[in-house]
């Protein structure tokens, strides 16, 4: 079976986390988050996977390589310009115009059965499927009505207030019969949900189809849906692992807990899974680290730090009795002593918040940024080296 996985975003809605790297390969339980995906897929019987690349292409393709890994054959197709979500698939036409396909975006992390899904296409006459799930806040979705027969018969895409009719959203999870290549012009930007859905609407010979999925479900649009996506890949965990070797020195672990090689535990310190620690790891002494937390490799954890419910990348530093609670840091990043990172905060890469500082709750700061001692950042705070908008894609 077929899928086609749309890689071409910037992801500038997750910035600072996607200067450096394309969307799908933020980490996930210190895992790339396409490679979850890809898992899922392929383990549901989607073998023959075509991947539409765009911005920081190269890097998706090594992550994934030929696919040998999951047991499945990937093709690479590249976009030369924006072509928008459809224009992206027609780009990739030749191979996918022999049989139904899925489409899925390659910053969806889900659980949803989507083998079920496509043969619930199949038993139907549709031109397209659409996986709709509830969402109590659709307003930053196409929202889609459907009849019993589940035939969509109204779509719209991000209503405003007044103009929701439902809470039933497009996950933008699309099984397709190949005849909508026909409806897609060529080298032009042209979406699902804008352009070619009104179209088919429109024609008597064309229906849309809607499925309604169960289970989870996130396009990771957000740092807080992004740390939702990583809560449900904790939960998974049910044992404790250990890769290698690791020291514990009177501290206390409470599974489960995954433990990459070379870890070091401090004295008193205190684990609560479910937690993920990388390789070379160390955590000083009398530090509490909370449920659903992840921290990367090579991380230094100093003495009486606490941290819930937090992604911690690659190599950062957290320096003495630093509190840190649901925020996201990015590599190389070093928070000093006595810091308070509050909720739903971006840290980017290598950025220094120096001692005694307080970063407010939903606030993010760009890379190589430094925050001078006893600050207090109530707004976004900039490197003018870098693009400043974090809207769109």
């Amino acid at each position: 079976m077929k899928v086609c996985i749309m890689c071409g975003g910037e992801g500038t809605r997750l910035r600072p986390l996607t200067f450096e790297r394309p969307k799908p390969c933020i980490p996930i339980v210190n895992t790339p988050s396409i490679i979850h995906l890809v898992d899922h897929l392929a383990n549901l019987g989607f073998t023959d996977i075509v991947v539409t690349l765009g911005y920081k292409g190269d890097d998706i393709q090594n992550t994934l390589g030929d696919g040998s890994l999951f047991g499945a054959d990937i093709t690479y197709v590249r976009d030369p310009v924006k072509l928008g979500t459809a224009g992206s698939v027609k780009n990739a036409e030749e191979y996918l115009n022999d049989s139904p396909f899925l489409v899925v975006g390659g910053d969806h992390i889900t659980d949803i059965d989507l083998l079920q899904f496509y043969r619930e296409h199949l038993r139907g006459d549709a031109t397209v499927s659409i996986g709709l799930i509830s969402i109590d806040e659709p307003s930053e979705y196409g929202i889609a009505e459907i009849d019993v027969n589940y035939e969509i018969k109204r779509f719209a895409e991000k209503p405003s207030p007044g103009q929701i009719f439902s809470n039933l959203a497009s996950t933008g999870i699309y099984v397709c019969n190949p005849e909508i290549f026909d409806y897609i012009p060529e080298n032009t930007k042209f979406d699902f949900a804008k352009n070619l859905f009104p179209i088919l609407m429109e024609q008597p010979q064309t229906h849309i189809s809607g499925w309604l999925a169960r289970g989870n479900w996130s396009d990771v649009g957000s740092p807080r849906s992004l740390r939702e996506a990583e809560h449900w890949k904790l939960q998974e965990m049910s044992y404790t692992n250990i890769s290698g070797d690791i020291t514990i020195k009177g501290a206390t672990v409470h599974g489960p807990v995954h433990f990459g090689e070379g870890v070091v535990i401090g004295e008193s310190s205190k684990i609560i899974g479910p937690v993920s620690i990388g390789s070379g790891t160390v955590i000083g002494n009398s530090v509490i680290i909370g449920p659903y937390t992840s921290l990367g490799n090579d991380c230094v954890i100093r003495e009486g730090v606490k941290i819930f419910s937090s992604s911690i990348y690659d190599n950062v530093h957290i320096g003495t009795d630093t509190t840190i609670s649901g925020s996201i840091i990015d590599n190389e990043a070093a928070i000093r002593e006595q810091c308070n990172i509050e909720n739903d905060t971006v840290i980017g890469p290598r950025s220094v918040i120096k001692r005694g500082s307080i970063v407010h709750s939903k606030t993010r700061i760009w890379p190589e940024a430094v925050i001078p001692e006893q600050s207090v950042v109530t707004e976004d705070y900039l490197n003018p080296d870098y693009e400043t908008h974090s809207s769109g894609s």
